[in-house]
């Protein structure tokens, strides 16, 4: 496995990873799958400034993607950055999560303009929270039933990292 920057010739595998999210799991409280134009938005804020994204490529395919993006509008938060992992479903439970989790922690503790990463995380997702907790993240507090997907109402659980 390679871990690497993400280039635009990703995105579409990116996209996929993204989308199956939207329709079939909880990490993300979006709705409605994106269109490709719509995540070459998303993909264009990223790897500038201390928002990298970077992928896990296997067999010469991204089969996993981590991001820090930022957290709030507001100029004070621009330290502040949010990190963000996903795994192709069939690449699970193989180590890809935290391997990706190192390598951007890595970058982030590199940069001066990085102070703090924050990860917001669906309620129930058990492996995100071990993951965090193993990396040192600290847990900030349960938001309760923030979103409703799939007729749920879903708690969201933050973590913080200083580096």
């Amino acid at each position: 496995m390679i871990i690497r920057t993400a280039e635009e010739k990703d995105m579409p595998e990116l996209l996929a990873i993204y989308n199956y999210e939207v329709e079939h799991g909880f990490a993300t409280f979006d709705l409605t799958p994106k269109t490709l134009e719509e995540r070459m938005v998303w993909f264009r804020e990223h790897n500038i400034g201390n928002h990298p994204l970077i992928i896990a490529e296997e067999d010469g395919k991204a089969v996993g993607y981590a991001s820090l993006s930022s957290y709030r509008p507001k100029e004070a938060y621009k330290t502040t950055v949010e990190l963000s992992i996903y795994i192709s479903r069939d690449y699970r439970r193989k180590g890809i999560a935290g391997k990706l989790a190192s390598s951007i922690i890595e970058i982030a503790r590199e940069r001066d303009d990085v102070h703090t990463v924050i990860s917001v995380i669906t309620g129930g997702n058990e492996a995100s929270i071990l993951l965090h907790e193993h990396l040192g993240f600290e847990y900030c507090g349960t938001m309760k039933e923030m979103g409703m997907k799939f007729g749920k109402m879903l708690d969201i659980i933050n973590y913080q990292l200083m580096v």
